[in-house]
């Protein structure tokens, strides 16, 4: 009936084309709208998942367990009872392709990694009727190596390798040089075998130590070279080593083992079942022994002792099938060898421990045939797993550190490791981590270094930390300025008034933060510096200043305050914080100079003991915080605008004051979007790059003073991510704090929804 009326309404025709046309159109618009909202929120959302995934598929690989699968296993070449063909050392060069083994007889014998061929023999020059009684090499970073005699001589020389690329094939040649000379080096007046061997080549100088008939002996050659052939002669000096002698009165001394560190500063000798002397070498003309203890406890014998890469640490195995990383700490003013993590290969004794040539990790083999990888700094087992039936003879790791060969009863294995990121464990991010030559554990990030050896110290809690610094000062100075400001603009303020300021603090965002570092760290930076008992004092001034014009402002007739509109009396103010302000500075120089010496920077450090950095969290709090505040202040005063005006008209008719009114109904109903603004707030802070970067000292350190620097998380991204090699563990670990700040800021904003939900669930019904 209604539809029928509607229908015979005169003048209005509901089903004409041109309406059919429009209501059709209108509905397609809706969908289409619909949908591209749709499309949009969707598309964001796949975006997250996509960042997230991308970074979790840079970050997994981290925490891939090592492997190491045999390539190939052949006969040795050494044949059943010949003793000259004993290999004493075992190497390989860094393309994985060729090895050497040196054979008690003198030669050296060159062949490939993978099948065994024979490429070349190199004999030394062994006198007639002698043999090679031990080989080492110097360090790592060296291709020095040393042949001890059953003489009592030696034998300086370096394998190298020569590639060239003939027909574009890589073709590696293998050669032998003596850098100093061809003939044997007597070390002693002694013809006698030398049990142990250690060298050491330095820039001025060699050094040898040895163990001839149980007795220690020690030379130095000092290096001459001639600029014009480039040759080296050596001048031999006499070292008078002091007398290495048992723990126990009366015990039997039994030289084991002896290392001298790359710096050629420590000797140390291993004697009896654990005792190991430290002689202080770094004066030739007056070595000392300056430690001696035992490295195990009673009735555990040392079995291994060998220097980890870069010489500082001394790695340990025992008959317990344990290796232990010791290495110099400095107490109480003086140094002292201490013992600082432990490993565990098995129950059977440790029979080897080669160390890696270019990472703090290093490989061992007990007597059965069991190989563990290990890495000092992360504290990692990383694979402990049976290679060979039985004892190992020798072991060697290619410097890269992704190829082993072992020789064990006749058999030679070649083996690829597959230990991509040993570096990385939960200890080494969160944990406090004992590096070498530190007192004590720390957290630390240092990701590189001008040496080889360098240790690195990979810890993300120093830039976490610095993060929550930055974004904690930020918000100090940004929260409370933001949040009153927005309260006053939206409730207090004249309409014609605010639609001017409001805009103007909004335009503040625009900014670019490139802008505000550049200007923090040239310009505010030193000001804050040469100005910082003027900056205390302002925040003493400022608020003083407000307070009493205030009161002198309602001491004022009504007839004179009436004459500025309500809502207006904020522009009195500005003039007040200009004059307070300028009062401050003024003062600032004669107060430095009456309370702190004329500098209150160095009186802090050295009254109270707190540093101060030119650019540090302060400086980054009023930049950031700067940049901060029209984030929080236009979303907060927008939540405080929109509170429904018939609240406010309501409680004022009740009898409440604006102030009651204010705190009890308008913050409360806007309490949703206030909370909202600090959160996007505190987001745009924890993400800041640019400011952190260029108003602090960018130094990754652990300290709540505000008088000094940090690096955040963003930060340290943007400066290291460009010199990072592409999937290196550094490169990946910035991954990982990309990965760690989208988390942090993705859990932040979770959290602070569902607080938001909750509040305006709480106050919906005001």
């Amino acid at each position: 009936m209604y539809q029928k009326s509607i229908n015979n309404s005169p003048g209005i025709d509901f089903n004409a084309p041109a309406l059919k046309k429009y209501r059709s159109l209108r509905f397609l618009k809706d969908r289409l709208a619909r949908w591209g909202v749709a499309s949009g929120g969707l598309g964001v959302i796949l975006a997250i998942l996509l960042i997230f995934f991308y970074l979790l598929y840079e970050v997994l690989p981290l925490f891939k367990s090592a492997e190491i699968t045999q390539v190939s296993s052949y006969p040795s070449i050494q044949t059943s009872g010949d003793t000259k063909k004993v290999p004493m050392f075992l190497s390989v060069e860094e393309q994985a392709e060729v090895a050497m083994k040196a054979e008690a007889s003198g030669n050296l014998r060159f062949f490939s990694a993978e099948t065994g061929e024979r490429l070349k023999n190199e004999p030394l020059p062994v006198p007639a009727g002698s043999e090679v009684a031990q080989v080492v090499k110097s360090d790592s970073s060296s291709n020095l190596m040393a042949a001890g005699l059953s003489t009592g001589e030696i034998i300086l020389f370096e394998q190298g390798y020569r590639i060239t690329w003939p027909d574009d094939r890589r073709k590696i040649t293998p050669e032998v040089s003596y850098p100093y000379d061809r003939q044997p080096l007597a070390i002693s007046g002694l013809s006698a075998p030398v049990s142990q061997l250690a060298i050491s080549d330095g820039e001025d100088k060699l050094l040898v130590a040895a163990s001839i008939y149980n007795q220690l002996v020690m030379e130095a050659f000092k290096k001459e070279e001639d600029y014009l052939t480039e040759s080296v002669t050596i001048e031999r000096q006499s070292v008078t080593v002091p007398v290495v002698s048992g723990l126990s009165a009366g015990e039997e001394l039994d030289i084991r083992q002896l290392l001298i560190d790359p710096e050629q500063t420590w000797l140390y000798v291993l004697s009896g079942s654990n005792q190991l002397t430290m002689i202080n070498i770094n004066d030739i003309d007056r070595p000392y022994i300056h430690e001696t203890l035992n490295l195990t406890t009673q009735g555990v014998d040392v079995t291994e002792l060998t220097f980890l890469l870069g010489g500082v640490s001394l790695l340990v195995g025992d008959s317990e099938g344990n290796i232990a990383q010791w290495f110099m700490v400095r107490e109480d003013g003086s140094l002292n060898l201490k013992r600082i993590r432990s490993f565990s290969l098995g129950n059977d004794p440790v029979d080897k421990i080669v160390p890696e040539h270019r990472r703090k990790g290093f490989l061992a083999s007990d007597i059965n045939g069991q190989v563990g990888l290990f890495y000092t700094t992360a504290n990692r087992s990383l694979l402990v797993e049976p290679m060979a039936a039985g004892r190992i003879d020798q072991m060697a790791v290619a410097p890269r550190g992704n190829y082993l060969i072992l020789e064990s009863q006749g058999e030679t294995q070649f083996l690829k490791i597959e230990n991509e990121h040993p570096e990385i464990s939960w200890s080494a991010l969160w944990g406090k981590v004992w590096y070498e030559s530190y007192s004590q554990p720390d957290y630390i990030w240092q990701s590189s270094a001008s040496n080889n050896d360098f240790e690195p110290k990979l810890s993300l809690m120093p830039l976490s930390f610095g993060t929550l610094k930055a974004a904690f000062y930020a918000m100090l100075l940004a929260a409370p300025l933001a949040i009153c400001a927005a309260i006053y603009t939206a409730y207090f303020m004249a309409p014609g008034m605010r639609r001017k300021v409001k805009p103007v603090i909004e335009l503040m965002e625009a900014l670019p933060t490139v802008i505000l570092g550049f200007l923090a760290g040239l310009w505010l930076a030193p000001l804050i510096e040469n100005q910082l008992v003027g900056i205390f004092v302002l925040l003493l001034f400022v608020p003083a200043g407000i307070l009493i014009f205030a009161f002198g402002w309602d001491s004022l007739p009504s007839s004179i305050r009436h004459r500025i509109p309500d809502g207006m009396q904020a522009g009195l103010l500005v003039p007040v914080v200009l004059v307070s302000g300028a009062l401050a500075m003024s003062l600032s120089s004669s107060l430095e100079l009456w309370l702190f010496d004329d500098d209150m920077s160095t009186w802090l450090t050295t009254e109270l003991g707190i540093p101060y950095d030119q650019r540090n969290a302060l400086v980054v709090g009023l930049a950031m915080g700067f940049a901060v505040i029209p984030t929080i202040f236009s979303i907060a005063e927008d939540a405080i605008f929109s509170v429904p005006r018939h609240l406010t008209y309501g409680s004022l008719a009740l009898g409440a004051t604006p102030w009651q009114t204010l705190t009890r109904v308008v913050l409360l109903t806007a309490s949703p979007g206030i909370f909202s603004a600090v959160m996007i707030g505190m987001g745009r802070a924890v993400g800041e790059t640019m400011i952190v970067l260029m108003a602090t000292g960018n130094t990754p350190i652990m300290d709540a003073n505000i008088f000094e620097g940090m690096r955040t998380l963003a930060a340290n991204i943007a400066v290291e991510m460009p010199e990072s090699e592409v999937g290196s563990s550094h490169y990946r670990i910035l991954f990982l704090a990309a990965l760690v700040l989208f988390l942090f800021t993705f859990v932040v904003n979770t959290v602070a929804e569902m607080v938001r939900h909750r509040l305006r669930k709480k106050y919906s019904s005001l």
